[in-house]
């Protein structure tokens, strides 16, 4: 059995903005797999079934996705290579796509929450929503809907994540999605 779970916040005032990418990617992957909802209050959040694929959708804010995390691959026994968490990447300009393995936070605090309660030894899908000029514009930022410009890429740029998204799934290995799959900006949505 293999996780994969977006970050994001819950509630109506968080559903547009950049951290719920995460989440944007999960409804997409919903949109075309036969699914069934699992979810159970001890899980804090929304689980999806479908075949030996569990989807998971925090329901806790961002600050505690791990809390979610650890109690559905507790209940499932999934090991953390097993996980595969789909997270905004400010380090990235927008559009950006990165897997990787393991390593650090760099800030973000949903995976602190999940790298101090699983440990960091899970695939990562970051996808670049770009940064604001200032740092002490990260959490206002973040908070924020995409812009015009960048609402004109977006579905495009969620039905790629989710292509990686369903390759990694499917069993394709790190190194081969890095190599094929990895987009440095978002000239490949042009």
């Amino acid at each position: 059995m293999k996780l994969i779970v977006g970050l994001g916040n819950p509630g109506p005032a968080y559903k547009d903005t950049r951290h719920n990418i995460g989440f944007m990617v999960i409804d997409k992957l919903l949109k075309s797999l036969a699914s069934t909802n699992v979810s159970k209050r001890t899980f804090k959040g929304e689980l999806y079934k479908s075949k030996d694929l569990l989807l998971l959708k925090p329901g806790t804010f961002m600050n505690l996705s791990g809390q979610s995390l650890q109690a559905v691959a507790n209940f499932y026994k999934i090991k953390s290579e097993d996980v595969l968490v789909i997270h905004d990447e400010i380090d990235l300009p927008f559009a950006a796509v990165r897997v990787k393995v393991a390593g650090g936070n760099g800030g973000h605090n949903g995976l602190k929450s999940i790298d101090s309660l699983i440990g960091k030894e899970y695939a990562r899908l970051r996808l670049g929503i770009g940064k604001p000029e200032y740092k002490e514009m990260v959490s206002s930022y973040v908070l924020s809907d995409f812009d015009s410009r960048e609402r004109g890429f977006l579905d495009n740029f969620i039905d790629y994540a989710a292509e990686v998204a369903t390759a990694w799934s499917s069993g394709v290995a790190i190194e081969k999605l890095k190599s094929n799959y990895t987009k440095k900006d978002s000239s490949y949505l042009l």
